[in-house]
């Protein structure tokens, strides 16, 4: 299966995994570069040190193409780049920030870029700043999300339209036929994280993963919306937070609330009730915690069935 994505990462499938908080750690990264995809290690959520002890801990896990998910906004961020550089990681996928200030810089490391964006204004701002590929981001994602809420089939065509680089479309693809259709639709690659988050390789903690497969339609739902929006399952910490929205609470009660350590607390700790618990929609399709080696066998099995079964004749007009 070669492509534009394929071949700008080396990779045998067009297929990345998000860089998510708390579940994108060596093991998860190296199992999916292993099986054909693209791995990424999720700095989010690591101190430099932990994130220095990843990257040197898959590099020896695969010789295979990987790269790390850097959200711009992190408070060290120079010390997370400088890392990259040391350790010579060759792919690197921004997101939350102006890809700008760091694009060149990179490029002048030979390190290939990819930025993640909720529209096609900052779809265009990062061709313009020059990154290799966009990761387009519906709002069906899990974890922090874009305010205007459209979806991830409603964006693909429109940034496709617009823009020259390659696109790879998240948000809400889960399975081979997902990936059939946003490619239909223009992606040239699609990126998964709530399917690779239920995974054995993740690092996140089994309650949550358990609680992905129990999830269902609705299970989830996109709020903090004036702070900074992000897609949670409704359990009591999300419930207290609707609670303080309903009373009308200020931005800066609701960061109050939302205090330090949410997210860890709920996805890396197991803790169900007062934690965060960042995943997509696509949650309520995920029914069992797999290997990613079975993961992407079945979205590639079901994807090239699905190529087959479109040419029956139940779809000629």
């Amino acid at each position: 299966m070669k492509n534009k994505i394929t071949s700008l990462f080396n990779i045998k499938f067009p297929i990345v995994q998000g860089g998510m908080i708390w579940t994108s750690g060596w093991k998860l990264a190296s199992a999916v570069s292993n099986n054909g995809g693209l791995g990424l290690i999720g700095a989010g959520s690591m101190h430099p040190d932990t994130f220095r002890e990843h990257i040197q801990k898959c590099k020896e896990a695969t010789n295979k193409s990987f790269g790390v998910n850097l959200p711009l906004m992190y408070p060290q961020i120079d010390e997370l780049i400088k890392i990259i550089i040391e350790e010579k990681v060759k792919i690197v996928f921004t997101s939350a920030g102006n890809p700008k200030k760091y694009t060149d810089f990179f490029h002048q490391n030979d390190i290939k870029v990819a930025h993640v964006v909720p529209g096609v204004k900052f779809a265009l701002k990062a061709q313009d700043a020059g990154v290799d590929a966009i990761v387009t981001e519906g709002f069906e994602a899990g974890g922090h999300n874009g305010r205007d809420e459209t979806t991830t089939f409603c964006l693909i065509p429109m940034i496709k339209k617009e823009i020259n680089v390659p696109v790879i479309a998240a948000g809400g693809i889960g399975s081979g036929k997902g990936m059939l259709a946003a490619m239909i639709l223009g992606a040239d690659g699609i990126q998964m994280g709530s399917r690779f988050a239920a995974s054995k390789e993740g690092s996140s903690h089994i309650n949550f993963k358990k609680e992905i497969v129990k999830a269902k339609d609705g299970a989830t739902i996109l709020t903090l919306k004036d702070v900074t929006p992000v897609r949670l399952i409704k359990n009591k910490f999300y419930k207290q937070i609707t609670e303080a929205i309903t009373d009308g609470a200020t931005p800066e009660e609701l960061k109050e609330i939302l205090g330090r350590g949410r997210a860890k607390k709920g996805m890396f700790e197991g803790d169900l009730d007062e934690g965060e618990l960042e995943i997509g929609q696509i949650a309520g399709l995920i029914d069992s915690i797999d290997p990613v080696s079975k993961i992407i066998d079945d979205i590639i099995t079901e994807y090239k069935q699905a190529l087959i079964d479109i040419n029956i004749e139940k779809y000629n007009f």
